[in-house]
């Protein structure tokens, strides 16, 4: 591959038809934003329907299982290949996938969707095979992409990213296959360690750039740096998950609750080192540096669940999936579709409210069950999800779908 110019421009005046030059398959993140957040609006919003009662759930596999795999595999899946495809354009200078063959990756995203409510009645659970295969060839793609990225531009700091993405896919195709077996509680098991190994690879990737977002937004002089605590904490969350993963599938007597306090300690200790009270100026910042403290608030409510009956894990694990994982979705791919596209990194003030929403949404659905009820705190995090996203696809879908602002490729 030829090293990328990036100051090379976009072709113009592309005709409707020629669909492999329309801007959104210029880079990864485009297509993968876009459609993450509409797989928020549709996800959640049936979801909500179902828990309110208007709308009737006709697959054989249990909703909590489809709503599950679309929100750890389908969407948070999609955003982190969308922004690892295009990080690695930058951190390599190889030429990220593009055109045609983005069109392609992200067709077969697609149709994985669907192909969950597709039957023929002859064929028993044809659609979860389906999306087994599917979703196998979504992740084996991903992965070549990013691995001929990386290994072209020899970026040996970045294999560890080949590791997660291909955790994560055998983690879902082992998720589907158990869902096909009907093992439900092993299937949840698994996908709640794939909530963990996604918390790896969000504090590798926040402590890149959270720090350094910082020092730029505020102007500082140099940024926050711990090598040391950076390290230790990967190690630990690794052994973390894999201590959990042994206590849900091998060893039921294993308690990892000690191992996650740890981690949890770890994490909030970089989220004050991190911490800088200007931050609360800058709302691509504040909700950067929130949701990474959520996750050591996250953690240290699943640790405690370990030891007290009072905290549910599923209640706790939503601290993360939701304050964590779906902020610091919101804020970065508000951050990269405005700097990728050329766009100063102010947002308008309807996204700050997404981001409050969100916080709302995770201390929600993870604090407020015991009370205000379950079913009343599920149903108002759903809707505070919903508008949030709402919000974000009302702003940045016409950013994502045109050229940037100069005219450059990306």
């Amino acid at each position: 591959m030829r090293p990328i110019n990036l100051t090379e421009p976009a072709a113009e005046n592309v005709r409707f038809y020629q669909i492999s030059q329309w801007p959104i398959w210029n880079l990864a993140f485009r297509p993968a934003f876009l459609g993450a957040g509409l797989l928020a609006l549709f996800s959640i919003g049936y979801w909500l329907l179902i828990l309110t009662g208007y709308a009737n759930w006709q697959l054989s596999m249990p909703a909590t299982l489809w709503h599950a795999h679309e929100m750890m595999f389908g969407f948070a899946g999609f955003v982190a290949v969308g922004f690892l495809l295009t990080a690695a354009q930058t951190w390599t200078g190889v030429p990220s996938i593009s055109g045609w063959r983005l069109m392609g990756l992200t067709l077969i995203w697609l149709t994985a969707r669907g192909a969950f409510f597709f039957s023929i009645p002859s064929v028993s659970d044809i659609n979860v095979y389906l999306v087994i295969g599917l979703q196998f060839l979504w992740w084996l793609g991903a992965i070549i992409v990013l691995a001929n990225m990386l290994i072209a531009a020899k970026s040996n700091n970045n294999y560890v990213f080949l590791f997660m993405l291909s955790a994560l896919a055998a983690l879902n195709i082992s998720y589907l296959w158990l869902v096909n077996l009907q093992k439900s509680a092993l299937a949840l098991s698994i996908v709640d360690t794939a909530i963990l190994v996604m918390t790896i690879l969000v504090g590798v990737i926040a402590g890149r750039v959270v720090p350094f977002f910082t020092a730029r937004g505020l102007e500082l002089s140099e940024q926050v740096r711990s090598p040391r605590l950076d390290k230790i904490l990967l190690y630990c969350a690794v052994l973390g998950v894999s201590a959990f993963f042994i206590s849900q599938v091998f060893v039921r007597s294993l308690n990892p609750g000690w191992i996650m306090s740890v981690v949890a300690v770890l994490h909030l200790t970089r989220s004050f080192i991190w911490w800088n009270k200007k931050v609360f100026t800058v709302p691509l910042l504040w909700s950067l540096h929130v949701s990474y403290f959520a996750l050591g608030v996250g953690l240290t409510l699943v640790a405690l669940s370990f030891f007290s009956s009072i905290i549910l894990f599923s209640d706790a694990l939503h601290m993360i999936t939701i304050g964590t994982i779906s902020l610091m979705i919101l804020a970065m791919m508000s951050r990269v579709s405005l700097g990728h596209t050329g766009r100063s990194l102010c947002v308008p003030h309807a996204i700050s409210a997404a981001f409050i929403l969100m916080i709302i949404a995770a201390i929600t659905r993870s604090l407020l069950p015991t009370v205000i009820g379950s079913s009343t705190a599920w149903q108002l995090s759903a809707l505070c999800w919903l508008v949030a996203f709402l919000l974000f696809l009302l702003h940045f879908t016409p950013i994502l779908t045109r050229r940037r602002v100069d005219g450059r490729r990306g």
